[in-house]
């Protein structure tokens, strides 16, 4: 979580759900939609380096992703959205709980 959505942010998350998972199976996937953040050569690196493949769904097509946007949403919706937070740290470790 952080105050843009950029690449960096991106290549954080991925390395540190690498990290907290130890070992990874062979085969595993990174799926995303095509935003210039997931699809950019600062991601190829790191997904090569960490032996992970990229997919991504088809333009427009929420469908592809559907577990993960529903997870967003639900979320947003049952978790963000019910309360105001009084930081964006406060919202960070209260979803990380």
């Amino acid at each position: 979580m952080d105050s843009v959505q950029d690449t960096s942010l991106v290549e954080r998350a991925l390395r540190m759900a690498y990290t907290l998972r130890g070992e990874v199976a062979d085969g595993l996937v990174f799926h995303a939609d095509r935003g210039s953040q997931f699809t950019s050569d600062q991601i190829w690196d790191v997904c090569r380096d960490l032996g992970i493949a990229q997919s991504v769904g088809r333009t427009g097509v929420c469908f592809d992703n559907a577990m993960a946007e529903s997870f967003w949403s639900t979320l947003k919706t049952e978790f963000y959205d019910r309360q105001r937070w009084p930081t964006r740290d406060a919202a960070r470790r209260a979803v990380a709980r």
